[in-house]
């Protein structure tokens, strides 16, 4: 099978080990209300959602939800973006990409996606970044994918996209789009990887290039 031109790339649990700076971040809300630390399912859903549906699902059904949210719109994610670790191989991978394919982000980030790029090196890399600000709807809705695909006028099957969870495997399938998966074998995919270099094996092998 034969991709186009596009890599479309998650952030989160794909470009970077960010667990440990999300898990930080938002036990740092939790201890500030009183709050027990997150236990693993609520680790696995922040990783996962827009900043804002994990604060409402932390604390909903809580008194305090609304001086929560409010916090959390005061509370910078700066300080926990030094804790992410970068993915190996990733900024290789994209040196190779460039310039024979266009490469994005799809991502439910939202203010924090630049100073991400900025602090890791990897401002310039990227053609466009789609982030939950510029959506309605953030992934699993196909929205964003959907977003990039119009801005290169491509269709579906000219794009791959690197995702590495349930909702990113649901965005993939409704936009029609390839997925491959990031260290998930669990998630219904075109290919499972666990390593770029195994991603631009594939590319060299489909495209020749």
């Amino acid at each position: 099978m034969e991709y186009g031109r596009v890599v479309i790339f998650d952030c989160d649990g794909v470009m970077f080990d960010s667990r440990k700076a999300n898990e930080a971040y938002y036990n740092h809300i939790l201890t500030h209300f009183g709050r027990p630390r997150m236990n693993n399912a609520q680790c696995d859903y922040v990783h996962m959602h827009t900043a804002e549906r994990s604060v409402l699902y932390l604390f909903r059904n809580d008194p305090e939800l609304k001086d929560a949210l409010a916090y959390w719109r005061r509370m910078s994610y700066l300080p926990f973006i030094p804790v992410m670790e970068m993915e190996p191989y990733l900024k290789a991978f994209l040196e190779y990409l460039r310039p024979a394919y266009k490469t994005a982000i799809s991502t439910n980030r939202s203010d924090t996606m630049g100073p991400v790029l900025a602090d890791h090196g990897l401002e310039g890399y990227f053609d466009i970044v789609v982030s939950c600000l510029d959506v309605k709807h953030p992934k699993p809705d196909p929205e964003s994918l959907i977003k990039i695909l119009d801005h290169f006028g491509l269709s579906p099957r000219e794009a791959i996209y690197i995702g590495d969870s349930e909702i990113d495997e649901s965005a993939a399938e409704a936009a029609g789009i390839p997925l491959v998966a990031y260290k998930n074998p669990v998630l219904s995919a075109a290919y499972h990887v666990t390593h770029f270099k195994e991603i631009e094996d594939l590319l060299k092998k489909n495209l020749g290039i």
